[in-house]
């Protein structure tokens, strides 16, 4: 699934083209079988220049202890499965492992067969299973067999205005009641009570609704891959959807840029989007900064007049359904990569972990939270990061211990569509197709009704699930 704060964050572009011909080049890789070839070839989704130097300098740290050459090739994170299944394809240039690689990946690169579970399963092992958080564990297996090694994590959340829900006397939004009830009283002139995603071409649309689903225990199918959107709780969150999106949120299309910028500019009360927002919100990325008019004198006003919320608890959730939406991303190692792939695998999950989490801490959630020994050792040393791109600073020196107490909670109460029900391979053509994006999109415009909105979704997901 392609995240949209990788869009927000000003990623390096580099060209399909471009890729595809690095890795054509490349004069060592890792798949010729069993036999090691004295290199460990990483592809990379992770292609900005700072953190493309924290990989490298991680990568040589490793190779000099072992005695292994390594290879970083960056790739986009939109045309990795395309260049792998071309790879595969060559015979001769598979990578040995693939990073930060997206749930919707893992289970299609584990359906083409480019994944090695038991060397999954060994890093695991060798790091201690009771040292990841057990949902990061469950969300990257397929039954009991892991598919790949999960390395961090990013949550969707709601973040509002405390100074004026405490103005107003209103409750932080932890239910849909309360949601929609603070979105409807801070509706006033000049105001939205909240800004929400419609973009029909945008999975970020998708994924907003799939955050307040999760709220709800609505799910996109069963156990045997049946479309299951036309159940009540999903009549609730799609009734949700689209009061706050038709009702309360700004006319025309709304995507990760707008919304952002509305909230920034003091004009919404609320905004559902990633973690990868708090640095920016913090006045730390020159590119995207607050833009009230409290902030023109102080530019972490916003911050310090902003909570979040990871759990919107919906109606039918009250049996204890409830859970958040988290992008667990993980280390694929691929079948045939050179057994010292294990090895080094272990080693950015424990040496170089830090420095991993490093490359932008408000978007990388530690799923790993410490050692035997020690078991929050890294969740302890990610509290004291530094976030920021032209600014930095650690998180409590701009968000109080409640908002990063919050966030590092965030994995332990995830769940996701489709991947608890064995079902996470038709994650790939619904991020793809966006059928539910568009009749989201159709909802914030007033085109259609959330019974009508119900419908489409249902059967766009059931004409997917259907194709095999």
């Amino acid at each position: 699934m392609l995240r949209h704060n990788r869009a927000a964050a000003a990623r390096l572009t580099i060209a399909a083209a471009t890729a595809a011909a690095t890795i054509l080049t490349l004069t060592a890789c890792g798949s010729g079988g069993p036999e090691s070839d004295g290199t460990v070839t990483v592809w990379t989704v992770e292609t900005q220049p700072e953190r493309l130097a924290i990989q490298q300098a991680a990568m040589d740290a490793w190779a000099e202890e072992a005695g292994i050459e390594t290879e970083l090739v960056p790739v986009e994170e939109d045309q990795v499965s395309q260049l792998l299944s071309a790879a595969a394809l060559s015979g001769d240039d598979m990578p040995d492992v693939v990073n930060a690689i997206s749930p919707g990946l893992v289970r299609s690169f584990d359906r083409d067969g480019y994944l090695d579970r038991d060397a999954a399963a060994a890093v695991v092992e060798a790091l201690g299973a009771d040292t990841f958080t057990p949902s990061a564990l469950e969300l990257s297996s397929d039954g009991d067999e892991l598919l790949a090694v999960p390395s961090d994590a990013w949550p969707m959340m709601v973040y509002y205005r405390t100074d004026l829900f405490e103005a107003a006397g209103l409750e932080p939004p932890t239910t849909y009641d309360d949601l929609r009830a603070a979105a409807e009283q801070l509706s006033t002139d000049g105001r939205y009570g909240i800004t929400l995603a419609t973009d029909a071409a945008d999975p970020f649309t998708q994924q907003t609704l799939e955050f307040l689903a999760q709220g709800n225990g609505c799910e996109l199918v069963d156990d045997a891959g049946e479309a299951t959107l036309d159940s009540p709780e999903c009549t609730e969150t799609i009734e949700l959807y689209a009061a706050l999106a038709a009702e309360f949120s700004p006319e025309g299309t709304q995507g990760v840029e707008s919304t952002r910028s509305t909230y920034f500019a003091g004009q919404a009360a609320m905004v559902v989007w990633s973690s990868f927002l708090l640095d920016e919100m913090a006045g730390l990325r020159e590119e995207f900064t607050p833009s009230c008019d409290e902030c023109a004198d102080d530019p972490a006003w916003l911050a310090e007049n902003t909570a979040v919320v990871p759990v919107v608890e919906g109606p039918s959730a009250a049996g204890g359904d409830a859970a958040g939406y988290v992008e667990f991303v993980s280390w694929g190692i691929t079948d045939g990569a050179d057994p010292e792939t294990t090895d080094f695998v272990e080693y950015m999950m424990s040496d170089a972990y830090v420095d991993w989490l490093s490359m932008a801490p408000e978007g990388k959630v530690p799923v790993r939270t410490g050692t035997a020994d020690n078991p929050t050792e890294y969740s302890d040393a990610w509290s004291e990061l530094q976030i920021g791109v032209d600014t930095r600073a650690t998180f409590s020196d701009v968000w109080p211990a409640e908002v990063t107490n919050t966030l590092a909670a965030a994995p332990e109460s995830a769940d996701r569509w489709a991947l608890p029900q064995g079902q996470g391979a038709i994650l790939g053509p619904i991020t793809s197709e966006l059928p539910l994006a568009k009749a989201a999109a159709d909802l914030g415009s007033g085109s259609t009704d959330a019974a009508q909105a119900q419908t489409t979704m249902q059967e766009a997901v059931a004409e997917i699930a259907g194709r095999d």
